[in-house]
């Protein structure tokens, strides 16, 4: 399941809408939306994003945090590595190749790592 996957099955259950429900009133199929909150498809596009937005009434930051969640969670990840440094393109085969592996615990630790670095430098 992708972060927005997640999210949009929170959403559903907080509002005890189905996804039949909601399927029907986006104009997709119960069957893709499904498929989108279990990660099977790749990120929804901006045009659905702001479907779902308008659907549940979400505002502001809210809003910004589901499109945020549906830009970053496409469940088939590529990273370009060329014209960096061999260290990195290691990692990159090293996360790949072991992502799967990781516990819950290793993974929330490695996420705030990389965030915090993301901070230093914006």
């Amino acid at each position: 399941m992708t972060p927005f996957g997640a999210k949009l099955r929170a959403l559903r259950a907080e509002r005890g809408i189905s996804q039949k429900q909601m399927a029907a009133a986006l104009g997709v199929s119960a069957a893709y939306l499904s498929a989108l909150e279990h990660g099977r498809r790749g990120a929804p596009g901006w045009a659905l994003v702001q479907k779902i937005i308008g659907y549940f009434n979400i505002i502001w930051d809210d809003a910004e945090e589901l499109e945020r969640l549906a830009a970053t969670s496409d469940p088939r990840v590529v990273i370009d590595t060329s014209g960096l440094s061999p260290e990195a393109t290691r990692l990159a085969n090293l996360l790949a190749e072991q992502v799967r592996e990781l516990d819950a615990k290793t993974i929330l630790e490695l996420t705030e790592r990389l965030l915090a670095v993301r901070e230093q430098v914006a």
